[in-house]
């Protein structure tokens, strides 16, 4: 099938032609005759399989009887929404709205968190016929009463599983209640649940179902791999995985905010060329990164699972998994940013012993055995080279600073001597060092009295024999010892 035979409008067919685009997809080729014809859509399909063009191309044809270039904001009302998850996303879908409608006079708008929103205010002022927006931002402009959704005829909900996960449930629901009841809805996922389904049923009416490949089913043109290496060594490999094809982009996915800053800044140190991309940067450091790495300006790009969805990169032949993810189905979400669009890509996992019950459960929903590539001196278990095992080597490769202040950890007789270069102290101005008290005979401590200073006083009541000390203790009397009690505060008088 082509796209001439979709019944597409010209426009659009030229601008699908310019982007080098012939033959639809499976999900394109279902969906969009489904969504011209007016009907709701409950779509599913893997990842990278074009499902983005897959509905803006029908929305961009049922809008394009709208289309103006009248400067009057009046004139561009927003009439269709569509909802991401993430920024990234949005900004995919975003500028395949505008590649696909660059020959119609229609416009469309991006709305995030992360940045301000003065520019997006002033955007939505002009008038947008397209808003692409993440719930939660969408809904500080609707506080702000900046945006309307009266003339809202379609409604888009992408990567729906990703906003069960990252419970923007709520917030969703919210944005229905404000939206008008007569509109075509369209919700597409990579993966479906029976939560989405319930979603499908308050959002959608009498939907048809695409799914163009069996539930979570992962791309036939990626190639699987698991290297077994203890966790400890995992950036030795990972470093020597890199230098096998030292011009190969590579996406590593780490788990942690932290772990994907620490393994980024030791890849640079190890001179190859990084950027790290996590929820914690500011939103004009991770498009920069992004940009970066879409480039080619940056080889490595280590991130969070913030880039496993919306990041659409051609010819990326690379993807590792340094950690495994904690969720199986984002492991589908992972490896999908390289095989796309019928090309070939390889998903790497680096798994150390205490992760084999993640790879399971991967394995357990992808329906097949990942193959095992055992790198010799990289076994669970073996010694690491003396390089590796250098007690100095911090986690960011440089080396550990000689302790200063507390004492020679060497005898004194080992000590490098003085550099030449360091001044002397002249001998003529050097202060004279007082001699060291020497020690007293026991003769010189005995007084001509008698009295021995080398031993602890006595005095001279206390001197004598024992039994004068007995008949002194006898003559002195005694006070009378009083109960426990009466120290503490019993035992008054009566």
């Amino acid at each position: 099938m082509k796209f001439t035979e979709l019944g597409l409008a010209p426009e659009l067919l030229k601008a699908v032609h310019d982007a080098g685009y012939t033959e639809p997809t499976p999900i394109q080729a279902q969906a969009i005759p489904i969504i011209l014809a007016g009907n709701d859509v409950m779509g599913g399909a893997q990842t990278g399989t074009g499902k983005t063009a897959g509905f803006i191309l029908p929305l961009l044809h049922k809008l394009a009887r709208h289309a103006s270039s009248s400067p009057s904001p009046a004139r561009h009302p927003v009439r269709a929404l569509i909802l991401t998850p993430t920024r990234e996303l949005a900004m995919q879908v975003h500028e395949s709205a505008k590649t696909y409608g660059k020959h119609i006079a229609l416009r469309s708008v991006c709305i995030y968190g992360g940045v301000d929103m003065r520019a997006q205010i002033a955007e939505l002022k002009e008038g947008r016929e397209i808003v692409v927006a993440t719930p939660g931002r969408l809904l500080d402009h609707v506080q702000q009463k900046t945006v309307s959704f009266n003339s809202v005829e379609f409604l888009v909900l992408d990567e729906a599983d990703r906003m069960l996960d990252m419970g923007f449930i709520p917030d969703i629901k919210r944005i229905l209640a404000l939206l008008p009841k007569t509109r075509q809805s369209l919700l597409f996922s990579a993966t479906f649940s029976d939560e989405i389904k319930r979603l499908a049923d308050v959002m959608l009416k009498s939907p048809q179902l695409i799914e163009v490949a069996r539930r979570n089913m992962v791309s036939e043109t990626i190639t699987h791999r698991v290297y077994p290496v203890a966790t400890d060594r995992k950036r030795y490999l990972l470093k020597q995985l890199l230098e096998v094809s030292p011009a190969a982009q590579a996406l590593v996915f780490v788990g942690t905010k932290f772990g994907t800053s620490r393994l980024a800044l030791w890849l640079e140190r190890m001179g190859i060329n990084a950027t790290a991309i996590h929820g914690d940067k500011t939103q004009q450091e991770r498009t920069k990164a992004l940009e970066a790495f879409k480039s080619g300006e940056s080889r490595v790009l280590v991130a969070t699972d913030v880039a496993a969805r919306g990041l659409d990169i051609d010819d990326l032949p690379l993807v590792i998994n340094y950690e495994l993810p904690r969720v199986a189905e984002d492991y589908i979400h992972r490896i999908g940013r390289t095989g796309r669009a019928g090309k070939t890509g390889e998903a790497i996992s680096l798994v150390a012993p205490e992760e084999r019950s993640r790879l399971t459960e991967i394995e357990r929903l992808t329906k097949f055995k990942i193959e095992q590539v055992v790198v010799p001196g990289f076994e669970p278990g073996s010694v690491a080279p003396p390089h590796e095992q250098e007690r100095g080597e911090r986690g960011h490769g440089h080396k550990r600073e000689p302790r200063v202040g507390h004492g020679p950890k060497t005898p004194l007789d080992r000590l490098p001597a003085p550099a030449s270069h360091l001044p002397t102290v002249p001998t003529t101005l050097a202060a004279p060092r007082t001699p060291r008290a020497t020690r007293t005979p026991r003769a010189q401590m005995i007084a001509a009295d008698g009295f021995d200073f080398s031993k602890p006083y006595d005095s001279q009541e206390t001197s004598g024999s024992s039994a004068d000390k007995a008949e002194k203790s006898a003559l002195v009397p005694r006070r009378p010892l009083r109960p426990v009690a009466a120290l503490l505060g019993g035992l008054g008088k009566k």
